[in-house]
């Protein structure tokens, strides 16, 4: 797992190949596009919540993808096509491509293996497709060990508990500078005595 929410990244650049990233949490920051995500290829969990993107695009690498948070984004117009077909949770809330005629139905016809809509459960709605679907389905969940639920809360619990961990991860680091800074003034002590300014 990767968490880079709040950091005031503004693009995500090239990396080297991630193959072992399973989840990727980007949000709030102030991503424009989305780029670059092919070094993370079983990557199931992306959060980019918060950001400044305008398009669904350059998803198609990513071929386990089950959960995407797009929500609170800028996204005007969504292109069904961009979407990975596995995704089994998508979270749109928040951007004006809400408001497209039958968005919810284009959505679900799009995406065979979803379960949840914008925090909505998707009721029956992709069963259409014949029987065989649940057994693909459970291939297709991730392993327990993987943060994934379908609960309607979902996203909403998943933003406290990143708060939480990035509150920590900052009392962390400032404990840790602290500690660094008093070592320094160790050291300069005992180099130049306890008396120098």
């Amino acid at each position: 797992t990767i968490r880079l929410d709040r950091e005031n990244i503004s693009s995500i650049g090239k990396l080297r190949s991630l193959g072992e990233i399973h989840s990727l949490y980007l949000q709030q920051n102030h991503i424009k596009k989305i780029e670059n995500l092919d070094c993370f290829p079983n990557l199931r969990f992306l959060c980019l919540a918060g950001n400044r993107i305008q398009r669904v695009e350059n998803l198609q690498p990513l071929p386990h993808l089950c959960a995407l948070d797009l929500s609170h984004n800028q996204i005007q117009l969504l292109d069904t096509e961009e979407l990975p077909r596995n995704l089994q949770l998508l979270d749109l809330t928040g951007n004006e491509c809400t408001l497209q005629h039958g968005y919810r139905e284009l959505v679900v016809a799009a995406l065979p293996h979803l379960l949840q809509l914008d925090a909505q459960p998707i009721h029956g709605e992709e069963e259409e497709g014949g029987g065989s679907s649940s057994s693909e389905e459970e291939e297709l969940l991730p392993e327990p060990n993987i943060p994934f639920t379908v609960d309607r809360d979902f996203f909403a619990d998943l933003r406290q508990e990143l708060a939480g961990r990035s509150q920590r991860r900052r009392r962390e680091t400032l404990e840790e500078h602290q500690a660094r800074l008093e070592e320094l003034r160790e050291r300069r002590d005992l180099l130049l005595g306890p008396g120098w300014e």
